[in-house]
Order: C-alpha cells, then sequence, then structure tokens
C-alpha cells in the first residue's frame, strides 16, 4: 500500500473537494507523459493503478525480437528471458519501468501535469458550487475599493459589485458583510468570473423568501415586483390559501419581517400590495397609498386611465413621479392619472358617480361614459364610503396598503388613520379630515 500517495490524495479531497479518481487519472497521464519525455515515445507504455491501495506499476511492452532495431520497442530474446522464460521469439514482454529513472527534465514536466489538472480541477469545483447560486443571494465580506467598484469575499471565490450594480446611498466598509444577488456566474481560464448586484429587484424577492417561511414554501407567491434602488420597492403578493393573508404574512408581526427586509436594504421603503388578476383592481391596489375613484383598463393595449380625487393627484403621482412610474412597472400598464375636477372637465367621470355625486347636467361634464371598459376592467370608487379622507398623506409614506398594515406596525393603526413612517423610523400619528 502506497500510504503516502493515499495521504496526500485523501487532504486533497478533503480540502479541495477534488475527486480522488480524477487525481488518480492525473498521475496515470503524467507517467505516460514522463515515458514519451524519456523514451521519446509512450504508445506501448501501460500503467496499472490501485484505487483502493494507490499502488501503481508501470510497463512497456516490447516485441521479443533477435536483433533489437528500436530498445524502445523491442527487446532480445536473452533479455526477455530474464524477465520470463516461458517467452519465444515474436512474443510480447511486459518490461517494468522505475520512474525514479526519469530525467529531470520528464520528472518536471509530469509534476507540472499533475499541478494543472489540481488547479483545473479546483476552478471546475468553485465555478460548480456558484453556479448552483446563480439567480440567488449570497452573503459575501467587503474587502476593498478598486476605483468606483467593489472587492467583495464569497468564500472561496472573489465577486467585483460594478459601480452600475451598486446602490448609489449605500457606502460600505472593509470587513462589512453584505447580501448580495448573483446575477450570472461565467467559467474563464482564470476561475470563475461571479456578477453581483445590490440593485437587482430579485434581491428583494430573495430576501423575502428567506424571511418569510409562506414565501418559502409556496404559500404566498410574490407575483411582481418594481423597484427604485435605495428608495422604494413595489411588490405584489398572492396566496394559494384562503386561510393566508399575502400581505399580513410579508410585513409579519408588528412589522418584524418586513423590517427585517428594510434593514438589510439600508432603509429602502417597501409597498406590500394584493395582487389581483383583475387590472384594474390591480392598479389601484398598485397606486396605494392614493386613494382611487376609477380605473379603466385596456387588457389589450395594456393602457389604464385612473381618476383620483384632487387632494390625492400628488400622492399618486409620487415625488418625481415615482409612486406612478413603479405602479406601472408593477402591473406593466401604461398608466394615465388625471385629477377629479380634470376627469369632470373631460367629460371621463363614471355616469353613476356623477349621479351619485348630483354633477349630471352641470356644466363641464360634456361626455357619456364608455361602456366598453365596464365589467371587470373597471374598478368603480365606493359610493358609501361618501368621499371620506382618510388621512392627511405624505408622499415619503414607507407602507400603507388597502389591508391596512404598515411596515412599522400593522396592529396599532386605528379606524380613520393613518401611518406615516419617516426615515428615521418614527411613527407619527396623523388624524383624519373628513370633507
Amino acid at each position: 500500500m502506497n500510504t503516502e500517495l493515499m495521504e496526500a490524495l485523501t487532504i486533497l479531497e478533503k480540502e479541495k473537494n477534488i475527486s480522488r479518481d480524477v487525481m488518480m487519472d492525473a498521475i496515470e497521464n503524467s507517467l505516460i507523459s514522463a515515458c514519451k519525455n524519456h523514451f521519446g515515445t509512450a504508445e506501448n507504455i501501460k500503467v496499472i493503478m490501485d484505487k483502493e491501495t494507490c499502488d501503481y506499476a508501470v510497463y512497456a511492452e516490447k516485441e521479443v525480437v533477435e536483433e533489437v532495431m528500436d530498445p524502445a520497442l523491442e527487446i532480445s530474446l536473452e533479455e526477455a528471458e530474464k524477465l520470463d522464460s516461458s517467452l519465444q521469439l515474436g512474443d510480447v514482454a511486459q518490461v517494468p519501468i522505475h520512474s525514479k529513472e526519469f530525467g529531470r527534465i520528464a520528472t518536471q514536466n509530469a509534476k507540472n501535469l499533475i499541478l494543472q489538472k489540481i488547479r483545473e480541477e479546483e476552478r471546475k469545483v468553485v465555478f460548480d458550487q456558484y453556479f448552483e447560486k446563480e439567480k440567488d443571494i449570497v452573503t459575501g465580506i467587503v474587502q476593498r475599493y478598486v476605483g468606483r467598484n467593489i472587492s467583495i469575499n464569497l468564500g472561496r471565490a472573489d465577486a467585483m459589485l460594478t459601480e452600475n450594480e451598486q446602490v448609489k446611498t449605500e457606502h460600505f466598509e472593509p470587513t462589512e458583510r453584505i447580501k448580495l444577488y448573483v446575477v450570472e456566474v461565467k467559467n474563464t481560464p482564470k476561475g470563475p468570473k461571479i456578477l453581483v448586484s445590490r440593485t437587482h429587484p430579485e434581491l428583494v424577492k430573495r430576501l423575502f423568501e428567506a424571511e418569510v417561511a409562506e414565501v418559502r414554501d409556496g404559500t404566498v407567491e410574490i407575483k411582481s415586483i418594481a423597484r427604485e434602488a435605495g428608495s422604494r420597492t413595489k411588490m405584489a403578493v398572492w396566496s394559494n390559501d384562503p386561510n393566508v393573508d399575502p400581505v399580513g404574512a410579508c410585513v409579519g408581526m408588528n412589522g418584524a419581517r418586513v423590517n427585517a427586509v428594510v434593514k438589510e436594504l439600508r432603509g429602502e421603503k417597501i409597498d406590500i400590495i394584493n395582487w389581483d388578476e383583475n387590472p384594474a383592481l390591480l392598479i389601484e391596489n398598485a397606486l396605494s397609498p392614493a386613494k382611487v375613484i376609477s380605473v379603466m383598463a385596456d387588457p389589450e393595449e395594456k393602457i389604464a386611465s385612473v381618476i383620483v380625487p384632487d387632494y390625492q393627484l400628488s400622492l399618486a403621482i409620487g415625488k418625481e413621479g415615482q409612486n406612478a412610474r413603479l405602479a406601472a412597472r408593477l402591473t406593466g400598464y401604461k398608466i394615465d392619472i388625471k385629477s377629479e375636477t380634470q376627469a369632470i372637465e373631460a367629460g371621463d367621470l363614471p355616469e353613476n358617480y356623477m349621479e351619485q355625486m348630483g354633477l349630471v347636467g352641470e356644466e363641464g361634464y360634456t361626455g357619456d361614459f364608455d361602456d366598453e371598459y365596464s365589467g371587470d376592467a373597471y374598478a368603480d370608487y365606493d359610493g358609501d364610503a361618501s368621499y371620506e379622507e382618510s388621512g392627511v398623506y405624505d408622499e415619503d409614506t414607507a407602507y400603507d396598503d388597502d389591508a391596512g398594515y404598515d411596515e412599522a406596525d400593522s396592529e396599532a393603526q386605528e379606524e380613520n388613520g393613518n401611518w406615516d413612517n419617516a426615515a428615521d423610523e418614527e411613527i407619527e400619528f396623523i388624524e383624519t379630515e373628513e370633507e
């Protein structure tokens, strides 16, 4: 038993996760290469290895002849009889080759061949390890800034967080641990090239999968995500179990689950809404926290017209158009938002709403409501609500949806009130006003 070789292969297998069989094949190829360098040919070389004991033997198959013309391929009868007395002319003799007889160059080439195989296998193992994590999140340690890029250590490999994949408001210190989304893993001659991101919308989805058991087991599905990294994310969720509230499951008790994700994203605000197959209801939810009078959606053209109360117009559009922009990305619809006054002047308000508000026949109502968008694709303002204002809204509201859950405290919300979650996470209750 070759204990020395066996121990070396065992160490390689444990530390670098390189298979023993692969390494024994590399040793076999290196011995054949050494024989070729030493004898000038390796066509008649045979290597026999015992994978259990790691013992090996190298033989040269030579033909028994009367007169030797090529010592590499032939052997005289006299020399053959010394190896095996039963050999005769024309037989093939197996001549043992001792590796200690190899020259320095042949030995060095064999060594380089083994080392090259070890490096190749090590790169392959690392590539396979991180290729399995593609489209998933990993934890890395910040090493240093390389220009505007950041070098991240992922354990057995390094990744580069490029400037385009960084959130502009984030700054990391060396040795800081951060979570990253693995966008792509490429195999290169120098090893795996791993592209990671902090801005990808899927990062938010994977973080919720890690925090929310219902998302992880498939009870709650994240149907769509729209994100402006570092500022706000809108996420539409759906429950496959009627007894499970998808929004509540993602928010958690006292907002514990969503707050854990917000903390990892360095304070990025997250709106969680209910997904609905009805595009009008989905758009209404997506524009949360703004209240909507009506939605007219065209599923074929992917265009929607939304009417909101005058005092809700700025909230529906959002700061620099962010709320409307994210809602459009989330739903896949091009959304046109009008105030109630603008809709009355254009004659775009639903007829039943006009009757309810006593606006029929007044100057400014010039058209009839088009029934083409009624039915499943139409979400009307609830007449019983009688234009009730649900609160004074701040454009920077962190989380507020029609289900009444809040990022900071889902249970503390009181009737006819609204929570405003500021950047410093202090909670300010804003009393309601009614018209």
